[in-house]
């Protein structure tokens, strides 16, 4: 396993202002992701100025902000704000509202008027064909399928993301994001799949120092890590 052969493009996924700009020093972190969700566990209170700190010290690289709006007139007016903040973002649309209610044509007249779009939570190939049909000769756009929630439900999700890739064959212009990275190994399948992007929590991130590691090594190094975790607790067993 070689890192500096991957084809699939690592997106940093987090809300901690200082985490997210010390990946951005990692070359192999090639754009940024965050959503509300996240925002709220960093303790993030302003979105604006969240938003703009990071936009400010991260100019080179697309970065990801989400809509957070349940209607979608009011999603227009998020998307049209924060389109207008910077060149590199990519504006994060649900694939529906949380009424189940579709979003498709929002995401077509945005990314038919240029906006560089994220369509985020989709979880069915018949979702991936939606998106495709309203991206279809738009903007470029990222095309979120949540594998590791698919993955969490019991069911893998590589035969969806495998579809997924053939249906956007047709929508050159988007690529398939691989989201809610939950090892190491995801960015692996992902590459060995040809999907266009992976996002990765910091967590994940800091883990691929071990990738390479000779096992027999990595086993030794592990059972010295018990060892003097135990000594320096002053464990007895009487």
């Amino acid at each position: 396993m070689d890192l500096s052969s991957l084809r699939v493009k690592i997106f940093a996924d987090g809300a901690d202002l200082d985490g997210i700009l010390r990946v951005a020093q990692n070359p192999l972190v090639k754009g940024f992701t965050t959503n509300p969700s996240l925002m709220r566990k960093a303790g993030v209170s302003d979105y604006t100025q969240f938003a703009h700190q990071l936009l400010d010290a991260i100019t080179d690289r697309p970065i990801s902000f989400e809509v957070f709006s349940d209607e979608l007139d009011e999603m227009e007016k998020q998307a049209r704000i924060l389109n207008s903040w910077a060149d590199n973002i990519y504006v994060k649309i649900p694939v529906t509202n949380s009424r189940a209610e579709s979003t498709d044509s929002l995401v077509h007249k945005l990314s038919y008027e240029g906006v560089k779009l994220n369509i985020t939570a989709l979880t069915t190939a018949d979702h991936v064909r939606t998106v495709s049909e309203a991206l279809r000769g738009g903007a470029p756009s990222i095309v979120s399928v949540f594998a590791g929630r698919i993955a969490d439900t019991g069911v893998d999700p590589l035969p969806i993301m495998r579809e997924s890739l053939a249906i956007l064959e047709d929508c050159p212009t988007a690529e398939l994001l691989w989201a809610s990275c939950r090892e190491v190994f995801n960015i692996f399948q992902a590459d060995a799949i040809n999907c266009h992007i992976i996002t990765v929590t910091h967590d994940v991130l800091s883990s691929l120092s071990v990738v390479g590691k000779d096992l027999t090594t990595y086993s030794t190094e592990l059972i010295k890590v018990f060892y003097q975790d135990a000594q320096a607790s002053g464990f007895k067993i009487t």
